[in-house]
């Protein structure tokens, strides 16, 4: 697979290993994600031990680490009888040679095993910290590697010396890897996210229509499981998480409409929103001028968009996919991908405010603070928050076929004075973001407190900078 992006955490690791003394990586995220390819292009030349954990005997996996070990040290195999002696042999090795060691997959050796974070433990007290070595465990668990690495109660809390947390690529990272043009390329977004591995099974020289009824809407279609496995990885049983989901994905973002859609009541799903929040799976959400810990108008939303997307068009219509796949794209999913890319749309023009802030030639900006605002029936896809000037932008973002027109600047300029957040002389900017453009006279009608955005000057700014 092609590797993309990622240049953040390659660098964080390589100044890891040059720098003196040893080091103790965590590197973790969910399925798909990325995370064997970054540190398979991390170790490349350099003297490394990969080692990738499976679904066996413990025996057996001890058996094969200690192989491995041998091997790359053209030792003859050792005798064995436990974690504690593997490990005791990889330090001996490590006193005398410089290597990456990496552990991937390590909760599938916790499984079998759940006494092997103490002797890892061990290893780094008594052998590792004494060498010039890097040891990176890697795991798509995340429960696992935070509760058995991560977490406060486990023997390894506090030995550790980094760790990455690898998120899906936002649309600008992504982009590099997607061959539409920049709007069909929102649209693929739309379908796939962010995860390296979905972005590459797509053909970008087939239709996006064409992709997602090989890749996503066949039965033998790696992605039409993929949700499936996702959870199983994390739940044993996924049930009840999956109806969530799927009420999440199909507009019930509330508490309450999420409780009444799934018949789970209050106190129960409290804790399986949690669960889910703390997979990643969804996101809580609250308006950008309240706090999060304090507000009671929260949202939820699916934090992938492929998740959202096979949550909100697969997973209720698998009877019919089984039998008419292309059927349910033509009747089901193709009316309503407009309706369903606009939301990632609004999440595009976001990262847009973002790159415009970062680029010190773009008049707008700066806000320490970009979100949706809503209240009651009120809502602003955009509202951006600069408290130490006493400055808000509001804008609004139009993923529609018509060119945006004065009705739109005249809604969202009324809907400014229901943001009551700053003084009442604050400074405010607005901004207007459109996939078809603006009608003619537009831009010369309004003040320069306006800025505009079409499609291709969105394309400008998600860019690299030259």
């Amino acid at each position: 697979m092609t590797f993309y992006d990622r240049e953040a955490e390659l660098d964080a690791l390589e100044t890891a290993f040059e720098s003196p003394g040893h080091e103790f990586y965590v590197v973790y995220g969910r399925r798909r994600v990325g995370k064997t390819e970054l540190l398979k292009e991390f170790c490349g030349e350099q003297p490394h031990l990969y080692f990738l954990a499976s679904q066996e005997a413990e025996s057996r996996q001890r058996e094969k680490f200690v192989e491995k070990v041998a091997d790359y040290f053209d030792d003859r195999v050792p005798r064995i009888d436990g974690w504690d002696d593997a490990f005791d042999y990889l330090g001996e090795k490590l006193a005398a040679e410089p290597l990456i060691v990496v552990i991937d997959e390590f909760p599938y050796l916790v499984e079998e095993n759940d006494s092997l974070p103490s002797y890892l433990q061990s290893f780094v007290d008594e052998r590792l910290q004494d060498t010039e070595s890097m040891l990176a465990l890697c795991g798509s668990s995340v429960s696992t590697m935070e509760s058995e690495i991560l977490a406060h109660e486990s023997p390894l809390y506090g030995r550790r010396t980094g760790q990455i947390d690898l998120q899906p690529f936002s649309f600008q990272q992504a982009r590099e890897a997607i061959a539409y043009d920049f709007e069909d390329a929102i649209r693929s977004y739309a379908v796939t996210g962010g995860t390296p591995m979905y972005l590459t099974l797509f053909d970008y020289t087939q239709p996006l229509a064409e992709n997602i009824q090989t890749e996503v809407l066949s039965p033998t279609a790696v992605l039409y499981n993929e949700p499936e496995f996702l959870l199983r990885t994390e739940l044993r049983n996924p049930a009840r998480y999956m109806s969530i989901l799927e009420a999440v994905a199909t507009g019930h973002t509330t508490p309450n409409e999420i409780a009444g859609a799934t018949g789970i009541d209050s106190g129960p799903l409290s804790k399986y929103l949690q669960t889910l929040r703390r997979l990643r799976l969804i996101d809580r959400e609250v308006p950008v001028t309240a706090s999060a810990k304090q507000s009671k108008r929260s949202r939820y939303l699916v934090a992938d968009e492929f998740l959202r997307f096979w949550f909100r068009f697969v997973e209720p219509n698998r009877s019919s996919i089984e039998e008419a796949p292309a059927v349910v794209y033509n009747n089901t999913i193709e009316p309503n991908l407009p309706d369903y890319v606009a939301t990632t749309f609004e999440d595009v023009c976001r990262e847009a405010v973002w790159a415009a802030i970062r680029r010190d030639e773009h008049e707008l900006g700066p806000y320490s603070e970009v979100g949706r605002w809503w209240y009651g029936e009120d809502e602003i896809d955009i509202v951006g928050l600069a408290p130490d000037d006493d400055r808000v932008l509001l804008a609004e973002c139009k993923w529609t076929t018509e060119p945006v027109g004065y009705s739109l600047a005249t809604t969202l300029q009324d809907n400014a004075e229901q943001v009551r957040w700053g003084p009442n002389a604050r400074d405010e900017e607005f901004a207007l973001f459109s996939k078809s453009g603006f009608v003619d006279g537009l831009a010369e009608e309004l003040d320069d407190n306006w800025s505009l955005f079409s499609l291709a000057e969105m394309d400008t700014l998600l860019s690299p900078a030259s």
